[in-house]
């Protein structure tokens, strides 16, 4: 190897551009001055270098660049997408799992150009533009960019124009460190002598680091909330997990004939209207928990007492959900669908994964049929979990956002539970005796985390028995939640019209560890499925002004309180809601991790229960298959869909 400098006219001239380029960077960007001499002096020595090598070593050359190329390309992402803090947080091993999926894409690229400086250009240049894709989505909608978005590519280039694009300095960073490097490799003048060997070995290489990446992440979940996917799996990892979930296997023995046999049971002669048609109502409330399903915690002052005196005309217990301390839009599909994410891979998020107009089939469905105007809202930003999107698709007729509340009176930073009922009571006073109404509420209030202080908010709710900030800042926002649904149901106590509420937290939150530590004796590991499910378990209950069957201490999950709210509603249960309430006469409650087992009277993980309960679980896991991923032959008996007008 020769290296020797060479000073042209014609380099310099470049290393002006830079050196402007560089002045401009530090101007609008804010880069460092130290950054901007190292990049200009970096860019004139490298411009200015000359390398001749040795063809007799070109396959170590070539070897060297890529792996050099695979590394420098990987940090150089994860530097782009993250936060300093952020990026210290991902684990070696999934940094090395990133580079062998870069190095995949070296591979390919170099087996196609037996050049190993243009493969360094072009696959640096590919991959950083790609995470460069990322680092604007997230800019615009606070997610990662997964492989499900692809398929609403054009609607996002639709609205581009409505967005500002500005680079800080950690971009103009990469952009100028890959001027950089592109200089460099054009340096590294290299050709494989023999290069249908090299371009065998290269296949060969790159389809041996995909088996190992793969058989390295069989258990690793997708992350698609912020940025958790960038900095617990490494972004380019992250992606390739998305592509591995958006492709579901069919179910074993699931036939055409199956589909058949279970609409010939279900099938509906005559779907009729109900008598009178209550106002339905849903309320998600957000992290909305009950640790006595846990353990023993006293605390100053009762923390629900308005939830736990609830009684009359009230069916109500405890329900699994799929999700802990995160994940809200999981618990969303599951209650509006009837479907289970038990089904589905650990990590996916259905709302962002796998919801299509085609395959939206769900409550608002049923009750667009029966002649209902269905509203959805949420007191937080649209874009968060793609509601936006997913709301017009389910068949929503009007969505309220963030925007669309009163945010003159927050409770810490977040739209309040009562705010929030106070515009569902007006959507309700709007309408009352002109139209029948759905009105599906998620709330925001309690969303974690807990450590901050507040001038607006202070915990008047603690534990006396386990103290901790966080659970104690919790415990006094839950109990603000049971204040403000004791207005909401004696608002509703008193209105002629008959009324049917659901209300349901989405998951338990997620608090110092030390607290379950000492409120279960274990923490959150080495469970017992039992134990385990204890953490899944959130307060429901159905309640009626009217007249209605009382009940208390019923098991459910969230899959199953949609089909049970229309039965407390009085509607006419179609055929897939049928068969969910047959389901749940054998499976009483289920998620993601395992179910009961009337039979055996106990938890029980998948595959591990009674004969007749692993027929009904196959039935279910058909049922949803055909829902969510055969558009051709979907389910006309089960899964009809009706979308909204324009109102």
């Amino acid at each position: 190897m020769k290296v020797k400098v060479n000073i042209t006219k014609k380099n310099l001239i470049c290393a002006a551009v830079v050196a402007v380029i560089t002045i401009g960077a530090r101007i609008f960007s804010g880069i460092s001055i130290f950054n901007v001499f190292l990049f200009i002096l970096s860019y004139l020595f490298v411009k200015n270098l000359e390398v001749e090598l040795s063809e007799k070593l070109s396959g170590l050359y070539t070897a060297a660049a890529m792996a050099a190329g695979s590394v420098i390309t990987t940090y150089l992402m994860q530097y782009l997408l993250l936060v300093e803090d952020l990026r210290s947080r991902i684990s070696h091993e999934k940094m090395f799992l990133n580079i062998c999926s870069t190095l995949i894409v070296y591979l390919f690229i170099q087996a196609c150009t037996n050049n190993a400086g243009l493969t360094c250009i072009i696959s640096h240049i590919l991959l950083i533009v790609f995470a460069g894709a990322n680092y604007f989505v997230y800019a615009f909608r606070g997610n990662e960019l997964t492989f499900g978005d692809l398929k609403t590519v054009f609607t996002g280039l639709s609205v581009a124009s409505n967005y500002r694009f500005s680079l800080n300095a950690q971009a103009m960073n990469t952009v100028l460190v890959t001027v950089v490097l592109v200089a460099a490799a054009r340096k590294i003048k290299v050709k494989c002598k023999y290069h249908w060997v090299m371009r065998a070995l290269c296949i060969s290489l790159a389809i041996l680091s995909f088996f190992y990446v793969t058989n390295k992440t069989t258990g690793t979940m997708t992350e698609t909330w912020e940025q958790k996917g960038t900095y617990r799996n490494g972004y380019l990892l992250n992606f390739i997990l998305s592509i591995r979930d958006s492709f579901i296997d069919k179910p074993e023995g699931y036939t055409e004939e199956v589909i058949a046999a279970l609409e010939k049971t279900y099938a509906k002669e005559n779907e009729t209207d109900a008598a009178e048609k209550p106002t339905i109502i849903a309320i998600m409330n957000e992290s909305f928990a009950d640790f006595r399903v846990i353990g023993n915690l006293e605390t100053n002052q009762e923390v629900m007492p308005f939830y736990d005196s609830l009684a009359e005309n009230t069916t109500k217990g405890y329900a699994l959900s799929s999700v802990f301390g995160a994940k809200t839009p999981d618990s969303e599909w599951e209650f509006l669908t009837g479907n289970s994410m038990a089904f589905l891979p650990a990590g996916s998020v259905p709302y962002q994964q796998y919801v299509s107009e085609k395959n939206a089939y769900s409550l608002v469905d049923i009750l667009k049929q029966q002649d209902y105007t269905c509203v959805a809202m949420h007191p937080y930003y649209a874009t968060g979990w793609s509601r936006d999107k997913v709301y017009p698709e389910l068949g929503f007729d009007e969505m309220y956002f963030l925007d669309d509340f009163d945010q003159s009176n927050l409770m810490r930073k977040y739209v309040s539970d009562s705010t929030m009922y106070q515009k569902l009571i007006s959507r309700y006073e709007e309408g009352k005796g002109k139209e029948n109404l759905f009105l599906m509420g998620i709330t925001m209030q309690n969303h974690g985390g807990y450590t901050d202080t507040y001038d607006n908010f202070k915990a008047d709710v603690y534990g006396t028995n386990i103290r901790y900030f966080d659970v104690n800042q919790y415990l006094s926002l839950a109990h603000q939640s049971d204040l403000a649904l004791k207005e909401l149901i004696t608002y509703f106590s008193n209105v002629d019209e008959p009324v049917a509420i659901c209300f349901f937290g989405d998951h338990q939150p997620s608090l110092n560890t030390s607290f379950y530590q000492r409120l279960n004796g274990k923490g959150l590991s080495g469970l017992t499925l039992e134990e385990l499910e204890a953490l899944f378990e959130v307060p429901y209950f159905i309640w009626t002004n009217y007249e209605s069957e009382s009940s208390e201490g019923e098991m459910a999950s969230l899959n199953f309180l949609s089909t049970m709210l229309l039965e407390k509603a009085g509607i006419d249960l179609p055929s897939y809601q049928s068969f969910l309430k047959d389901l749940k006469e054998v499976i009483p409650a289920m998620n993601a991790r395992g179910y009961y087992s009337k039979t055996l009277g106990e938890y029980v993980h998948y595959g591990d229960g009674t004969a007749e309960e692993d027929e009904w679980l196959k039935k279910y896991q058909i049922l949803q298959y055909n829902d969510l991923f055969d558009n051709k032959n979907r389910s006309q008996v089960f899964f009809r869909t009706q979308k909204a007008g324009k109102k």
